[in-house]
């Protein structure tokens, strides 16, 4: 069964605070807000779907519980008639730690929301307050012990080079998030938008934005936490749209369009490297051939974009004389990032 998100964006609504990485609008490809619109969105998602599909409505794009409360309870009531008509299964909506409570969480799931997605960005108070979040680290552990605890799924959104973050933050926020029982969790390198302070951050010196492999190298060292916990990253980068990748819109960060398949690669690299010193360390020292068993579906971050895994296993393995061919093998038993090696 194929799992679609019919998504209704909800550009910065309901929010009073101003991170200086957000701009919601660009992010979304959404100007303003047509509450009219949503059920015709809706309904245009539907027709091109399956009828096996198992299908989600997801309110993005702004902290949805802290909108106008007649505005969230009609929306609501407008997903409540597609899940009991059978066209959808299930809600879902992002929204900030500050903006769950008790009541809020009693009544998204009284209008069938399964999911809840939090903006955590980063459990470092320092971090936090450099990008002016407006919520505290313990703010958000309460929220994400609340939303597990009334029985949602919780999908946990952080973010890499955020102003004063180091990757060590990095790291302990991922650790965190998988410690709040996480479902699932997204990965969003920090784009620089224009007309945003972060834009004036970089303009001035107070902040360098994340270069590519800045982002991949970093994002990786994510998703490992993320992997080893058993934790899936759901998406790694914002969705690509045509206001992401012009000059007006971005002035710096990472915004690579292939940066979640290259973080993907890096990791892939890293294990393979790892598993392969262990293997060689136990063989005799002739050149032997190698060969890389990943999970199905994986050759191709094995190989690395324009083959940039397998060039550089080639220099780390093949020019020492210690191997001279690199075979890469799909193994439908093997799951996440695992890596079976075999030297023979």
């Amino acid at each position: 069964m194929r799992h679609v998100n019919i998504p209704v964006f909800i550009p910065h609504l309901g929010c009073p605070n101003n991170c200086v990485f957000c701009d919601q609008r660009k992010i979304s490809g959404c100007i303003s807000f047509d509450e009219s619109g949503v059920e015709k969105e809706i309904e245009r998602a539907l027709s091109t779907l399956s009828p096996d599909d198992d299908v989600e409505i997801a309110f993005f794009g702004g902290s949805f519980t802290g909108i106008d409360r007649d505005l969230m309870l009609r929306l609501l009531e407008i997903s409540d008639k597609y899940v009991s008509s059978g066209k959808v299964n299930r809600v879902r909506c992002s929204t900030r730690p500050d903006y769950i409570d008790k009541e809020i969480l009693e009544i998204l799931r009284y209008h069938h929301v399964e999911t809840v997605e939090l903006g955590i960005q980063s459990m470092s108070d320092s971090v936090l307050s450099a990008s002016k979040r407006g919520h505290s680290a313990e703010r958000t552990r309460k929220a994400c012990r609340a939303v597990k605890d009334f029985g949602f799924k919780l999908i946990g959104q952080m973010m890499v080079g955020l102003p004063g973050s180091t990757l060590f933050d990095e790291i302990e926020t991922a650790k965190a998030i998988c410690s709040f029982g996480a479902d699932g969790a997204r990965v969003y390198p920090t784009v620089v938008f224009a007309d945003t302070e972060l834009a004036e951050m970089s303009a001035d010196g107070r902040y360098v934005p994340l270069s590519t492999e800045d982002a991949i190298e970093r994002t990786a060292s994510v998703l490992d936490v993320f992997d080893r916990a058993g934790v899936p990253v759901i998406r790694v980068g914002l969705c690509a749209g045509e206001n992401l990748s012009s000059p007006e819109s971005v002035v710096g960060g990472a915004n690579h369009p292939a940066l979640g398949e290259l973080a993907m690669g890096e990791l892939t690299y890293r294990r393979i490297c790892e598993m392969a010193d262990e293997a060689l360390a136990k063989t005799d020292g002739t050149r032997k051939t190698m060969t890389v068993q990943v999970p199905r579906g994986a050759t191709s971050r094995a190989v690395g974009q324009k083959k940039r895994n397998i060039l550089r296993l080639n220099e780390k393995y093949c020019k020492n004389h210690a191997i001279n061919r690199i075979k890469i093998l799909e193994n439908s038993s093997i799951i996440g990032y695992n890596i079976i090696i075999d030297i023979n």
